[in-house]
């Protein structure tokens, strides 16, 4: 057998910074700290936070008056700062800045009068803390069915923006036919769809054809993850989405000769080694990396622990 293990993988910059942002807080701090859902969509990642006394809460009633707050990097509304400012939280903002782009962008184009059509998945975290930003300005789409059903009148005054952790081509596919029936509309200056998921995805579109079977190591409930392994299913090869090697199941490897191996922006790397490892160690597999692109992000600790730190 032979591991293609793809690069760019794993923790994107957003990651990264809300992840350092919460070991920064619990060095300051101390427990117990609470984060408004989880820090990123990861389980193994989320299980350490939590060994460790991070309390993850979906209400922001459940942190006591005056306790600390970590809002994850997938946003927040401002209805949860407004309810933090009230119980005298100390609010430590882990957004990635990237979501707070597109944040940005829906304030803009609500302020301008547009009807904004966000396309994206329904209850994810990140959509819930865009729409919140203008509640009555946001549609949600989440297919080509959903387009064809807008009410609004042919010339109406309307923009589209994206969650970041779309696949880009089904992100495509609906901005299409967005301008097919309403020319007029118009989207953000730069693509809302985050260099890390892109990069994820292209990597994956580059070496599958290299490969019989797709290991992509993520939760289940982290959307870029499960982008990055329906695209390999797009190109008629099976991918499985595993939070680490003890989901690995022996009969998907029966005359399996390559497999690609990847992660999620928020798969930490220990675990695509360990399942590499076993990989090698089970199958008496060659191993070698391939790089699709480089990456060179950072985003830096948020403010308030900036400020903390000096």
């Amino acid at each position: 057998m032979k591991i293609l293990l793809a690069n760019p993988r794993g923790f994107c910059a957003g990651v990264n910074m809300a992840i350092e942002s919460l070991d920064r807080a619990l060095e300051l701090f101390g427990t117990p700290i609470y984060a408004y859902h989880e820090i990123v969509h990861n389980r193994p990642v989320v299980e350490r936070f939590r060994a460790r006394g991070v309390v993850f809460v979906d209400d922001i009633a459940e942190v006591p008056e005056g306790g600390t707050v970590l809002y994850s990097a997938h946003g927040v509304s401002p209805v949860i700062r407004e309810q933090s400012v009230r119980r005298r939280l100390r609010a430590i903002d882990a957004t990635c800045p990237l979501v707070t782009k597109v944040h940005l962008e829906a304030v803009r184009f609500a302020a301008e009068g547009y009807r904004i059509i966000l396309i994206g998945h329904e209850g994810h975290e990140e959509i819930v803390g865009t729409m919140g930003e203008a509640p009555d300005s946001i549609t949600l789409v989440e297919s080509v069915e959903d387009v064809a059903r807008l009410p609004y009148a042919p010339d109406a005054k309307l923009a589209w923006l994206t969650q970041t952790t779309l696949s880009v081509d089904e992100a495509n596919i609906i901005v299409t036919a967005l301008k097919k029936r309403y020319p007029q509309i118009v989207g953000p200056h730069k693509d809302d769809i985050c260099y890390a998921t892109q990069n994820r995805q292209e990597a994956i579109r580059e070496l599958v054809p290299e490969a019989d079977l797709v290991i992509v190591l993520g939760s289940q409930n982290s959307s870029n993850s499960q982008r990055m392994a329906e695209v390999a299913r797009a190109h008629g090869k099976p991918a499985y989405l595993i939070d680490g090697v003890a989901e690995l199941n022996d009969d998907w490897f029966e005359g399996v000769e390559s497999v690609l191996v990847t992660a999620g922006a928020s798969a930490p790397e220990d675990v695509v080694r360990d399942c590499v490892n076993y990989l090698q160690e089970r199958y008496n597999a060659t191993f070698a990396e391939r790089t699709v692109r480089e990456e060179h992000v950072h985003f830096p600790l948020p403010r308030e622990l900036r400020v903390i730190a000096r």
